[in-house]
């Protein structure tokens, strides 16, 4: 299964077989209010600094996502998706729930990017998948219904096979919907990191689709949080996962992913892992 992303100049592949993809999630102003004001006053330049950061340090991709309180998101997120295609490229990830901003942001974006995201929501469902299909998008399908998030890996499932099955009657691809089995915090439930561990595998041998996660999300209110991110990434990868909205900026997060490919055969003889060492990861 090959999710292919694009850019103007540049073409990532999204595959169990190839490098592990990293997603930068760094253009995100929940909980950064520096960002957050720029944004709300239409500065785009440190959203654009935070790309160029993130693809120096080897994002292959750029999630932009402008939603805080005090940013009109469909004035904010075309803007900001425009300054990052100009500043760097590499393909991007427009993250909304807004359908109205993701239309605005779809329009002026070039390349094949990633919708980031729908859920297995009938009204989220309805909104989203027409604008993926109409763009020739690619899409992260979110592991939650109207009921939302399921303790269980078998309920999870079912909601990955409705998102795809309702994404092949709009026209659009198996290998353009990648799964987001949902990683949340072991802080607030201890089992909650297994759970999702379960349900990549699942998702990954038994519908054969690339599956995604948000890894910081395992910490969350816990510290030490980039050795939690870090060991459950490496976990995850082996288990199946094939691309993560990480921080490329945390070096522990570049060296799980190396270790993670290398463990799992997908570095032949050792190649990457040996190619970022000698150059101070």
């Amino acid at each position: 299964m090959e999710t292919i992303l694009s850019s103007t100049g540049k073409r990532v592949v999204i595959a169990s077989y190839g490098p592990f993809v990293m997603i930068g999630e760094r253009i995100n102003p929940t909980g950064r209010e520096r960002l957050a004001r720029s944004l709300a006053r239409g500065d785009t330049s440190l959203a654009v600094r935070e790309a160029q950061a993130q693809v120096e340090a080897g994002a292959q991709v750029i999630d932009i996502n402008v939603s805080a309180a005090e940013v009109e998101e469909r004035e904010a997120l075309p803007l900001a998706v425009q300054a990052v295609a100009e500043a760097v490229d590499v393909p991007l990830s427009i993250d909304t729930s807004d359908a109205q901003a993701l239309a605005a942001a779809l329009a002026v974006c070039s390349g094949k990017p990633l919708v980031n995201s729908v859920t297995g929501e009938e009204k989220a469902l309805e909104a989203i998948l027409p604008l993926v299909k109409e763009r020739g998008a690619a899409v992260v399908g979110l592991c939650m219904d109207e009921e939302g998030i399921p303790s269980q890996a078998l309920r999870r499932v079912e909601i990955a096979q409705k998102i795809l099955a309702r994404a092949e009657k709009w026209g659009i691809a198996p290998e353009d919907v990648i799964i987001d089995p949902l990683a949340m915090s072991v802080g607030a439930d201890s089992r909650a990191a297994l759970v999702t561990l379960e349900t990549i595998r699942l998702l990954a041998q038994d519908l054969g689709v690339n599956v995604i996660v948000a890894a910081s999300n395992v910490s969350f209110g816990l510290p030490e949080r980039p050795l939690l991110n870090a060991t459950f990434l490496a976990m995850a990868i082996s288990q199946g996962l094939t691309c993560a909205l990480v921080n490329p900026l945390d070096v522990e997060i570049r060296k799980a992913i190396l270790a993670g490919e290398l463990l799992t055969g997908r570095d032949e003889f050792a190649m990457g892992y040996l190619s970022r060492y000698r150059t101070g990861w």
